[in-house]
């Protein structure tokens, strides 16, 4: 049997990380809630931004309905950007391990 001699500068590149034994259930639900509540938001906030501009169009307000009008922009935006940024982030980090 041959024995392979072990590089320091050899070891980090076969560690991948992994959750202690039960640690994954409550990763995945406190990312399950935190998903929610970042979806929850994006719908709070074009809900706000139509009642800003229906409200600035009422009141005769029209820098208000601008404001509203850019704040639905806005999360339509993040909106994309949470939807492409994970797969950027997942491309670069490749599988996980060092």
């Amino acid at each position: 049997m041959t024995r392979r001699l072990v590089v320091p500068a050899d070891l980090p590149a076969r560690i991948c990380p992994k959750a202690p034994p039960g640690a994954q259930q409550y990763a995945d639900q406190l990312m399950g809630y935190v998903l929610w509540a970042v979806g929850m938001l994006f719908v709070l906030g074009v809900v706000v931004g139509i009642g800003g501009a229906v409200a600035g169009r009422v009141f005769g307000m029209p820098h208000a309905s601008k404001a509203s009008v850019v704040g639905i922009v806005v999360v339509f935006v993040a909106v994309i950007g949470y939807l492409v940024l994970p797969g950027i982030v997942r491309a670069m980090t490749g599988s996980g391990c060092v």
